[in-house]
């Protein structure tokens, strides 16, 4: 009975996550193919562009940010929108803060709990607040997986 009741879990969360993508994709945001965006992740579509390439990675608690409500007070002329772009093969680690006007390479990996505040090339590992770079992998790079493995 576990194992039905988990199965069942699985398969709501994967159709739970196409409505999420969807929404997203209809929204403006441009989502490759096999990309798993958890439900606990918050993709910023008001306004802004967004783009994230195809078999990424994005983990629970992860915001990512298309414009900075407080821009204006800073610089008057700037209205606060932005954009990102995350390439292909990205993984982000739970609880990071991917802020507006960042581009970050295929292959990068990005550490928990990291605030990517600048760009970020392509092969990276970065991780903290803010992010910086500590290592860079060389080519040619593994992908991530394109069907998780069950391992219930």
């Amino acid at each position: 009975m576990k194992f039905l009741i988990r199965k069942f879990i699985h398969h709501l969360g994967n159709l739970l996550r196409f409505f999420q993508i969807s929404f997203l994709r209809a929204s403006g945001a441009k989502i490759g193919k096999n990309t798993m965006i958890s439900l606990g992740a918050k993709i910023d579509v008001r306004r802004g562009q967004i783009s994230i390439g195809s078999n990424c990675l994005i983990t629970h608690g992860c915001y990512i940010l298309s414009h900075d409500g407080a821009a204006h007070v800073i610089d008057s002329d700037d209205d606060g929108t932005g954009f990102v772009t995350i390439g292909d093969h990205v993984f982000i680690g739970v609880n990071t803060v991917v802020m507006r006007n960042v581009s970050i390479g295929n292959h990068a990996i990005i550490g928990a709990g990291s605030v990517v505040n600048k760009d970020i090339p392509e092969g990276a590992i970065a991780a903290g607040n803010p992010v910086r770079i500590l290592k860079q992998l060389k080519p040619p790079f593994k992908s991530l997986p394109k069907v998780h493995k069950d391992l219930s």
